[in-house]
C-alpha cells in the first residue's frame, strides 16, 4: 500500500467514518474528495527534501490520528505500515529517546537479532537506560536512504535487512 493511500485509509476510517456515524444526514463527499486530494500533498512533504516540514507533518498526523491522554506507544506492527515507516524515518519514536532493541528492529525492518548484530559493529548506539537510541535508528535509516535513492525507508517496508 502506497503512503498516500494509507493516509486516506487512515483519515478516512478515523476521522470521516466515525463523524458520518454521528452525523447521519451529513454529506461528507466533499471532506472525502479534500483528503485523497490532500493526502497526496501530504505524502509529498513526508517524502520530500524539507526535513523540519516532513517531522511536522508526521507529528501533526500522529497526533490527529492516534489521540490519547498516554503518549503514542504504537504496536511494532504499526512501524511496518506506510505511515510507520515515515514516522521511524522523519521523527523517530515520538515518544522516546531509546526503544528496545525488538522496536528498533521493527522501525529498521530487521530482526531483534539484526539489531544485535548493529550494536556489536557499532552501527547503533545502544541506550545507557537499555535498548538502543532512537537517534541512531534514524540515522540508519537515514544511512540507508542515501544508499537506496529517495524511497529507501518506504520501498523497503517489510524486508528484513541489516
Amino acid at each position: 500500500m502506497d503512503l498516500r493511500d494509507d493516509l486516506v485509509r487512515l483519515v478516512t476510517s478515523r476521522l470521516l467514518d466515525p463523524l458520518q456515524i454521528l452525523l447521519p444526514t451529513a454529506d461528507l463527499d466533499r471532506l472525502r474528495e479534500r483528503v485523497r486530494i490532500d493526502a497526496e500533498m501530504w505524502a509529498a512533504q513526508l517524502l520530500g527534501a524539507d526535513e523540519a516540514l516532513a517531522r511536522q507533518v508526521v507529528i501533526r498526523m500522529v497526533a490527529v490520528l492516534y489521540p490519547g491522554d498516554a503518549p503514542f506507544d504504537p504496536p511494532e506492527t504499526w512501524w511496518a505500515t506506510p505511515l510507520g515507516r515515515v514516522a521511524a524515518w522523519r521523527a523517530g519514536h515520538p515518544a522516546r529517546d531509546h526503544v528496545s532493541f525488538s522496536v528498533a528492529g521493527a522501525m529498521l525492518g530487521i530482526t531483534r537479532q539484526g539489531v544485535h548484530d548493529l550494536v556489536n559493529r557499532d552501527k547503533l548506539r545502544r541506550h545507557p537506560d537499555g535498548g538502543v537510541t532512537v537517534a541512531s535508528v534514524r540515522a540508519r535509516l537515514d544511512q540507508r536512504r542515501e544508499h537506496d535513492g529517495d524511497t529507501g525507508p518506504i520501498r523497503h517496508a517489510g524486508h528484513r535487512r541489516t
